[in-house]
Order: structure tokens, then sequence, then C-alpha cells
């Protein structure tokens, strides 16, 4: 898996923050004169609500993961696409660089906040104190109530179809090792939460003890090095039927480890929708079962399409806007390659 080093983004961004909210309101004068000389092409699509003049700031726990890349880059693209200066806070994975980033907006003042992701513990004082401070605050992933709306799959869903795809792949019954690393980020719980509430009906389906704990950074190669070690364990086929985790790259390094112990009987299952394991599903000898795919480009589009609505006055939004995720699987995934553009 290739990193993105973000943790300099972050630095860079927080000491040019300050004049950058500075200039917004220059920069919005500035927009007004450029849009009468745009051409109609270029404008926001008739019917959005405007962000003219408006500075929003896009912190996101980190970029090195596609959901999350493609959620933040969406979000930057439509601030500037409805007329308003996005402020980019990328905490690199790193929650003391996250916690200064918000802290940083508390004082700084922009228009709007969306938090993308991050350990609920961690950011939720700090989105409350965004709010106290007059900031309306939205998120993706992130379900708080000090955010005015979160733009999010409906994890409740996706979570109970995957575990259902996984109990019907391996006949309702045997071992499964769960990766469980992290239940303070509120839609790993929620899926994590409806796997169990599924697997109650099927007592032939037994979690192996311990869970495992999936890490970041180094994600895949943990995986792999865990699963790897697991094998050893129970080197007999049959004594495994399947690997599930709350998102996809751990998925990813356990697949690449069942394929390099030629244990393909085993069938591996995440969330996400990361290319690499969408194309791992699709082929037929690869052992992964199945992805619940989601979309995050759409995801974070609608994040900032709820903000440009609240700012433009629209009272009427829910506390989560649901977008649609699908679960790919050995019979699918090919069409849904198509679907999410990666064909």
């Amino acid at each position: 898996m290739t990193t993105i080093s973000s943790a300099p983004l972050a630095r860079r961004a927080l000491l040019k923050m300050g004049s950058a909210l500075a200039a917004a309101a220059a920069l919005g004068g500035a927009a007004r004169a450029d849009d009468a000389a745009k051409p109609e092409a270029s404008k926001p699509e008739a019917g959005l609500p405007s962000l003219k003049g408006k500075t929003i700031a896009i912190s996101v726990a980190g970029t090195d993961h596609f959901f999350d890349l493609k959620a933040y880059q969406a979000q930057v693209e439509t601030v500037k696409e409805l007329g308003g200066t996005p402020i980019g806070l990328d905490a690199g994975r790193n929650d003391k660089t996250l916690v200064s980033q918000l802290q940083t907006l508390v004082t700084q003042k922009p228009d709007a906040v969306i938090q993308t992701l991050g350990t609920l513990s961690v950011v939720d004082p700090w989105l409350k104190k965004l709010r106290q401070a007059g900031i309306p605050v939205f998120s993706v992933d992130l379900p708080s109530t000090n955010v005015i709306n979160t733009a999010t799959s409906d994890n409740f869903s996706l979570g109970a179809q995957l575990a259902l795809q996984l109990v019907s792949d391996i006949g309702g019954k045997g071992n499964v090792v769960v990766f469980n690393g992290f239940s303070g980020v509120p839609v790993c719980e929620i899926r994590y939460t409806q796997l169990r509430n599924v697997l109650k009906y099927y007592p032939e389906v037994k979690i192996i003890q311990p869970e495992l704990r999936d890490v970041i950074p180094n994600t895949v190669q943990d995986a792999y090095a865990q699963i790897t070690a697991l094998l050893s364990k129970y080197p007999e086929k049959g004594s495994i039927s399947a690997i599930w985790s709350a998102w996809d790259i751990p998925q990813l390094g356990a697949t690449q480890a069942l394929i390099a112990a030629g244990r393909s009987e085993i069938l591996t299952y995440g969330v996400d929708g990361t290319p690499e394991v969408l194309a791992l599903v699709k082929d037929p000898k690869a052992p992964a079962g199945a992805v619940a795919a989601q979309q995050p480009s759409v995801i974070g589009r609608q994040a900032v399409l709820n903000l440009a609505r609240y700012l433009n006055g629209d009272t009427t939004l829910p506390s989560q806007t649901f977008l649609p995720a699908v679960i790919a699987n050995k019979k699918n995934a090919a069409e849904v390659q198509k679907q999410l553009g990666q064909a």
C-alpha cells in the first residue's frame, strides 16, 4: 500500500490558515468580480446553494486511505464549485495534530467546519467547543451530538448485509477471525455490532478468541503478519472459514497472506470498496469473499451541500444523511466496479 505522508501538509496548513482566513473576505470580493467573467459551464450547477464569500474548514483525520482521500477531495472541490474558499487540514493520522487543528479553528472562526472521521472521544470535546463558539459543524462518518449533520453510509444496514453475506458463503457454520481495533470510531463499532447481532442467530458460527487488533499506520503489513502467524496455529483446512474487518485495508493484508499461504478456502470480508480490494473480490481465484463498497466522493460532496443549505437558511436537515452502499461479491463485483468508476 502506498502511504501518503500528510503530517507536513497539516503543519503547513495550520501555519497558513490564519492568513487564509483573514483574507477570506477579500477573496470573496474578488470572487464576486471574477464570477461575472466566468463562462456559464464553470459556474455552480443551477439550483445548488451558494458558498460565495464563505470560508469552510475541512478537517480530516488522514488521507492515506482511499475512502478518506476521496471524501476529502470531494469536499474541497465542492466548496470551490459553490464559490467558497476551502481550508484543508490533514492530521496525518496523528491525534495530537487533529486536536491542534480543531483548537486553532475555534479561535480562527471559519464560517463552518466539516470533520471527516476520527476517534470520537478525541475529537468530540473540540467539536463541542466549535459549536459553543458559534461555528456550524458538519461531519463525514462521525455521528455526534455536536454536529448539525453527518453524511455517511447506512452502516447499520451494510454491516448486517456484509455479515449475512459471510454467513451465507460459509454455509452457516465455521470459525471466523475478526479484526476489532477501532471501537472508538463509531462507524466501525456499528459494523462490528451488526456482525455480532447477525451471528446470534447462527450459533454454529464462532468468532476465534482473542480477536485481532488492526492498527494505523502499516495496516496492510500488520494484517499480513497477524494472519500469517494465525495460520500456523490453525494449519488444517476448515479450521478457519472467514476473516472479517470493519474496513478493507486489513482485508487487503489478510487476503494477501492467504494467497501467500495457499489458503484460498478462507474468505475475507470488509468495508469501503478500495480499488485493490474490489479487484480481489472480482478475481475468481482470490480468497476475497465480499466488500461493502461505499461512495466516498458522493458522501463528501453531500456533506458540503448539506452545509451550504444550512448556511443558506435550511433548518430542516436531519441529523444524519445516509448514502447508499452496495455489497460487492464474486457475482457482481465487475458491475460494482463500473458503478463506482473503477472499471
